[in-house]
């Protein structure tokens, strides 16, 4: 038993950096009474003593916000980090090195006295708010991202995001010490967006180049630096921020477009320093430019200033 118990202290410390003292795990951390009072009320439902283990189950909840039924089975060194209104069903069964972060809930979806809930493997990761539903399975080394709803299985090793949750990619080998970075997790439906935009920028070239073609058999006149100008703008205009859904220029995101001759500058900022879509907004706009009116090289200044949004317009 003290065995366990310093095994639990130690998981702690690995798990949650805020962890100081030996004394403040001990009597501030509800996610590990709730574990502790689990165990107690599990043995009670495993013999026979149901009605103790269901009102020992209950006075956990009442104690740390913590609800976890008696009859779920719990692996060694599973830490619940905060803990409030985290709800574990009867037939939940998690493997060890678990780490689940509040709000999270293995929920079933049948009203069958059968398997019904979640079976989580070992060393999982579990976002704030993610909600878990039927008799799924989720593989060793998985992670779910916060407030994601999932009602499939889950593979080993796999990253799962979204309402419902869909498939974000594969663990990173580098990852695996339990750390859950939810600011880093990819977005499949904005991954998916981005390929379909691609693609339509692709044949939306190609058409072009097909009227220019078709154009260069026709007699034209030059035009003028500003009428070049005013195109290049127009073009711009093409070109929406998937997360935003509004054009590049609208956004205030184009400070600047200077054309001389057959070379194109565009001075541009992004929405924050680390936006996923930069490289992806950078070819759209080489890609608009490139072709129109002879310009055959632009080239994409990013700028250090903050982006806000352009004045009598709101987010």
């Amino acid at each position: 038993m003290f065995r366990t118990l310093r095994e639990d202290i130690a998981t702690a410390f690995a798990k949650d950096p805020a962890a100081r003292t030996v004394w403040e795990v001990l009597f501030t951390y509800p996610g590990l009474h709730a574990i502790w009072l689990h165990r107690i009320a599990h043995f009670l439902w495993q013999h026979d003593f149901k009605f103790l283990g269901r009102l020992i189950s209950h006075l956990n909840r009442f104690l740390t916000g913590v609800e976890i039924h008696p009859g779920a089975k719990i692996g060694r060194r599973c830490f619940i980090d905060h803990g409030m209104g985290v709800v574990i069903g009867e037939t939940a069964e998690l493997g060890e090195d678990v780490l689940l972060y509040q709000g999270v809930v293995l929920g079933g979806t049948s009203l069958q006295k059968t398997k019904r809930h979640p079976t989580v493997g070992n060393r999982v990761v579990i976002g704030a708010g993610a909600i878990l539903l039927g008799p799924i399975t989720v593989g060793d080394d998985a992670r779910i991202g916060a407030g994601s709803v999932v009602i499939k299985s889950v593979p080993a090793g796999a990253t799962v995001v979204g309402v419902p949750a869909r498939m974000a990619g594969p663990r990173a080998p580098a990852d695996l010490t339990g750390c859950l970075e939810h600011n880093l997790l990819p977005d499949p439906v904005m991954q998916a967006l981005c390929q379909v935009l691609e693609h339509y920028s692709r044949l939306e070239e190609r058409v072009r180049a097909l009227e220019e073609a078709l154009a260069g058999a026709l007699p034209t006149h030059p035009a003028s630096p500003e009428e070049v100008q005013a195109r290049a703008w127009e073009a711009l205009q093409t070109i929406s921020d998937p997360e935003v859904g509004l054009n590049l220029v609208e956004m205030g995101l184009i400070r600047d477009v200077r054309v001389d001759g057959k070379r194109a500058e565009v001075y541009m900022v992004l929405t924050s320093p680390s936006c996923p879509l930069a490289g992806y907004l950078t070819e759209q706009v080489r890609r608009a430019l490139r072709g129109l009116d002879g310009i055959e090289t632009v080239e994409v200044r990013l700028l250090g200033e903050p982006w806000h949004w352009p004045a009598g317009r709101s987010p």
